[in-house]
């Protein structure tokens, strides 16, 4: 596993200070360090929301000397059809951080729909079994829990394979620790995640004759 190091914070913690690339990102991660050879100035970054995007994206800049873009569904197409364009005079990269693409983005303005559909795309994916990890571990760190490997390995197992699962997840094992001041175990992730509705509830064996 690698990391693009910049003195920047994982979202929502200034404590941290790089994205870490996986499976899961690293062709977006190699698209934006090679912006140089973009057939335009211009690239559209999209993935999960809690995915490190707008991280990614503020990295992108500082080493490019571009500019961003970010949560580009709510900026005003006209705008973004003139920072299209301005980047192409310019020569200044911009990266326009979105949830998707065009045609999932819905684009009504069919000069800005035809430029973006010439720019490449960086797209990060939902988070593989070694991103997922590196959350657990990450998060479990930052909340002071005790989490051991052979809990974090059950959790990748079954908690839904999401950035914003990873976080829901935490917060309930947190928050049940807190209450119950119990240790964390299996067991208790179990019990806590099923009630959550962030696993599947174990199914209840059947009674049979050679049990009674």
């Amino acid at each position: 596993m690698s990391q693009i190091a910049l003195p920047l914070g994982w979202p929502a913690d200034p404590r941290d200070d790089a994205f870490l690339v996986t499976p899961s990102n690293t062709r977006a991660a190699h698209t934006l360090e090679h912006w140089a050879t973009w057939p335009v100035m211009t690239a559209i970054l999209t993935g999960p929301r809690k995915s490190g995007r707008s991280l990614l994206a503020r990295i992108f800049a500082a080493k490019s000397g571009g500019t961003i873009i970010d949560d580009a569904e709510r900026v005003p197409e006209v705008q973004l059809f003139h920072a299209w364009n301005l980047a192409q005079e310019t020569r200044r990269p911009l990266l326009i951080v979105a949830d998707a693409a065009p045609p999932e983005w819905k684009v009504k303005l069919p000069d800005l729909r035809s430029r973006l559909a010439a720019s490449p795309i960086a797209a990060i994916g939902a988070p593989d079994d070694e991103l997922m990890r590196v959350l657990l571990d990450h998060l479990f760190h930052r909340r002071s829990l005790d989490a051991r490997p052979d809990l974090v390995d059950w959790l990748v197992a079954r908690i839904e394979r999401s950035h914003v699962a990873v976080e829901r997840t935490i917060d309930a094992l947190d928050q049940q620790v807190m209450e119950t001041r119990k240790r964390l175990s299996i067991p208790l992730a179990r019990t806590t995640l099923a009630h959550a509705g962030l696993i599947a509830k174990p199914q209840q064996t059947p009674v049979t004759r050679e049990d009674v």
